[in-house]
């Protein structure tokens, strides 16, 4: 794959020089990679699996539920089976280790190889790597990511035969940049990893431990200590759950899946109104219906920024390493 030479000469204009050449040289590597694919055409097979289990209980409901009927194909994205998960729980579990697996060895694979000091003895700026590898990565999940939804959209409307509207496309759109910055949040922590480990192997375990600690156990670690902070006993009152809840929520947002989580729900779901605890003297005179998009997204926006912030603090760290790294050559 290439890109024109207006927007080689402005990648490299911004992000140093020789940056669209390792753009254009990380991209090729992305799409032949048989790991990626691999890892790709798994979460493919989950996504259709869920997808289907979706519409088939879809089909199966005679009458939907008043307070969705009107964004039925954006059920397809938010229903789970008797067995499996939605849509979107197959992304935030397992869209992660796409990221991780570009960039595990973004640095010191080409270290190990012997071919970092060739490439920087070409009119390469460093910083020009670094950056061209980060945004092929980006560019690769953005396609992939791009391509499943276009996939399962397509698969879900022929199960269930009722067109998107254009606020569900809408929605739709806004979910899958969603993911594509959550994707690049672990892009990021895996390019990290690649500067500050010299051997390929530990930065992937060392990103994949990073994974399941966000995934599994940062949710219990915000429950135990939400039960030590404020311990329920047999008959807690308002106050003692609402203050628990808020502290097990709290810890829980540091981990960015819990974040990617809260995110879609609101995305995908036009009635959640909000992500955290409501109470009944807030949603009294409060007019029942669906949220606009604009205000779906104001309700995700510190998720959002977040992730995005997380992400330029990964790379940014990572940028001042690999900067004052010693390039020996090989």
């Amino acid at each position: 794959m290439s890109i024109g030479r207006g927007a080689s000469a402005s990648v490299s204009r911004v992000f140093g020089r020789g940056a669209s050449a390792v753009m254009r040289k990380e991209i090729s590597d992305h799409f032949a990679s048989r790991r990626i694919m691999i890892l790709v055409s798994l979460i493919a097979v989950a996504g259709v699996s869920a997808i289907y289990v979706a519409g088939m209980t879809i089909r199966d409901t005679v009458a939907f539920a008043e307070d969705g009927a009107e964004f039925v194909f954006l059920r397809l994205f938010t229903t789970s089976g008797a067995n499996l998960p939605p849509f979107t729980s197959f992304l935030g579990f397992l869209g992660p280790l796409v990221g991780l697996a570009v960039g595990f060895d973004a640095v010191n694979g080409e270290r190990a190889r012997g071919t970092l000091s060739r490439i920087l003895s070409n009119p390469i700026h460093r910083d020009a790597v670094l950056n061209g590898k980060f945004l092929a990565g980006v560019f690769a999940v953005s396609i992939m990511l791009l391509s499943l939804t276009l996939l399962v959209a397509g698969m879900g409307l022929q199960l269930i035969g009722v067109p998107p509207t254009s606020e569900e496309m809408a929605r739709i759109l806004a979910y899958t940049t969603l993911t594509i910055v959550y994707v690049s949040f672990w892009l990021a922590v895996s390019i990290l990893f690649s500067v500050y480990f010299r051997q390929a192997s530990t930065s992937a375990l060392a990103g994949i431990a990073v994974w399941l600690f966000a995934s599994v156990f940062m949710p219990l670690i915000a429950g135990m200590a939400a039960d030590a902070a404020v311990p329920l006993q047999e008959n807690p009152t308002a106050l003692e759950i609402l203050a628990h809840e808020r502290i097990r929520q709290g810890i829980s947002r540091i981990s960015p899946t819990a974040l990617y989580y809260e995110a879609a729900a609101s995305i995908l779901s036009p009635h959640v109104r909000s992500l955290g605890l409501v109470l009944i003297e807030q949603i009294e005179g409060a007019v029942a219906g669906p949220l606009p998009l604009v205000q779906s997204i104001l309700n995700i926006w510190p998720h959002a920024t977040g992730l995005v912030a997380g992400t330029l603090v990964c790379f940014a760290v990572a940028y001042v390493g690999f900067m004052r790294q010693e390039i020996r050559a090989g």
